[in-house]
């Protein structure tokens, strides 16, 4: 029984950059068009209504922003570093045993929970 077998293609992990930069089109036309889209649907909305949900937009892409930029240093430094592949650390995280795997995984989202959180702070 091998143990140790690769992923089957690690290209795959890797981010569509297609998709990004469609949900980046997608997100700069909603901050550009939802002012128009609040006043057109109530037209008593004052100027400061379709801010609030502007800074809660820009604090979404400022979010995915510092994630995407955070995903390309760390490729950058475990490339420079000459660390093993993400295929071996899956193998590796595979098996650790069930709670140090939900722990990392809850840890893993309290910090991006954190990270989103403390984009709106600073945004907002």
């Amino acid at each position: 029984m091998n143990l140790v077998h690769p992923l089957k293609n690690e290209a795959s992990i890797k981010p569509d950059f297609l998709k990004i930069t469609a949900l980046a089109g997608f997100l700069l036309l909603l901050w550009q068009l939802s002012p128009l889209l609040i006043r057109h649907y109530d037209q008593t909305a004052g100027s400061i209504d379709p801010s609030i949900w502007l800074l809660i937009l820009l604090g979404l892409m400022s979010f995915l922003l510092i994630t995407g930029i955070s995903w390309f240093i760390l490729k950058w430094f475990w490339n420079g570093l000459g660390l093993p592949g993400l295929s071996c650390m899956v193998i590796q995280f595979r098996s650790l045993e069930l709670w140090q795997q939900l722990s990392f995984f809850w840890a893993s989202f309290a910090l991006l929970l954190l990270a989103g959180a403390m984009c709106l702070i600073a945004i907002c």
